[in-house]
């Protein structure tokens, strides 16, 4: 079957990755059938008007909702959407992030599915007592368990627990159903401008950055650094999932790829070339000093990467690009939102 005939379902279609998944899934030809709740239904299908391939469909509770109808005809499953930090309580975010992902499998399994993508996370492996350096590898977990998810141990240790239990929760489901090829892509934080085609960010919408509100944190004094120099571009985040549509089941046994970018992140010299490049932001940029990181980017077995996915080290965008379009997308939507009138706080939300 070729590409042009395949047709893929990808859940939570207005996000930020999924956005660019969609437009590289059009870009290699395939169809695409993408869920997103009541409320983007409506803006997406008008969003993609021009592309007859792309068709939007409503699911309004993935962890709940019964979809089987909307996933018939379907050849593969990209399922991305999972709850952010702090917008759910702990025992609900929980359940958001392991119900939908095992609703998505059920559902799409019992309507003849047999491929499945699902983004997961690197923080489900950092951490594991047995990594050395910055090297990890898919045998690798987070030693957290799900009684650590408190308000005290804050925002970013719950999304690390429910990614983690999520995950679990795909990896048993897939080996009791040995005749779906599952792959996870584990990406860090990830960068990068808008897919050109993605939903109006409202101005005062910081949550819709997504990841990127980490970067635009470094553009107010009163920023935070992110927790880790590892990084991937959104970009190549996008192509390894719709890479790993191509690998056959019979590839590398079970395909969790751990995935980061081979490019030393170093925020100071990135924050340097944002200077030269948009003086404007002369005085405005983060105070705080740098953290010690204790590397400055993830050691990743490329050699898996490029086996399930198809992407090479050499593949992947350079920092200095990645980062430069991340603000210049930044900045331009900044510049919207005063236009139409909306005051910037003095502090950026962050993001954990």
């Amino acid at each position: 079957m070729s590409q042009s005939s395949k047709l893929i379902f990808v859940t939570g279609a207005s996000g930020f990755l999924a956005s660019h998944i969609i437009q590289e899934l059009i870009t290699q030809g395939y169809r695409v059938r993408a869920s997103a709740r009541k409320s983007k239904v409506e803006p997406l299908r008008a969003l993609y008007i021009s592309f007859p391939a792309v068709e939007i469909v409503e699911i309004g509770d993935i962890a709940n909702d019964q979809f089987e109808e909307a996933l018939k005809g379907v050849d593969a499953v990209i399922h991305t959407a999972s709850p952010l930090p702090g917008r759910q309580d702990i025992d609900r975010m929980f359940k958001s992030a392991v119900d939908g992902s095992l609703n998505v499998l059920r559902q799409a399994e019992k309507a003849g599915v047999k491929k499945f993508v699902v983004t997961s996370s690197i923080v489900t492996a950092m951490l594991d007592p047995t990594v050395v350096g910055g090297a990890l590898r898919a045998h690798h977990w987070n030693p957290f368990k799900k009684e650590h998810a408190t308000a005290e141990n804050g925002n970013m240790a719950t999304y690390a627990i429910a990614k983690k239990y999520a995950e679990l929760a795909v990896w048993e489901w897939a080996e009791a159903n040995p005749q779906v090829d599952v792959t996870t892509i584990n990406p860090p934080y990830f960068y990068g401008p808008f897919a050109p085609l993605h939903l109006t960010i409202a101005p005062g919408e910081f949550n819709a950055l997504s990841t990127d509100l980490m970067i635009y944190s470094l553009l107010s004094p009163t920023g935070e650094f992110p927790s880790s120099a590892g990084y991937a571009d959104v970009r190549d985040v996008a192509r390894a999932h719709v890479g790993a549509l191509r690998t056959p089941s019979t590839v590398q046994g079970r395909k969790r790829i751990i995935l980061a970018s081979p490019h030393d992140l170093n925020f100071e010299a990135v924050l340097e070339a944002v200077k030269k490049a948009r003086p404007e932001v002369e005085g405005r940029t983060i105070t705080a000093p740098l953290p010690k990181y204790p590397f400055e980017k993830y050691d990743i077995d490329f050699t898996v990467v490029e086996e399930v996915t198809g992407l090479k080290a050499e593949d992947f965008h350079p920092v200095l690009e990645t980062l430069m379009e991340t603000v210049n997308a930044l900045l331009g939507l900044e510049k919207s939102w005063k236009e139409s009138g909306f005051v910037m706080p003095q502090d950026i939300p962050t993001m954990f």
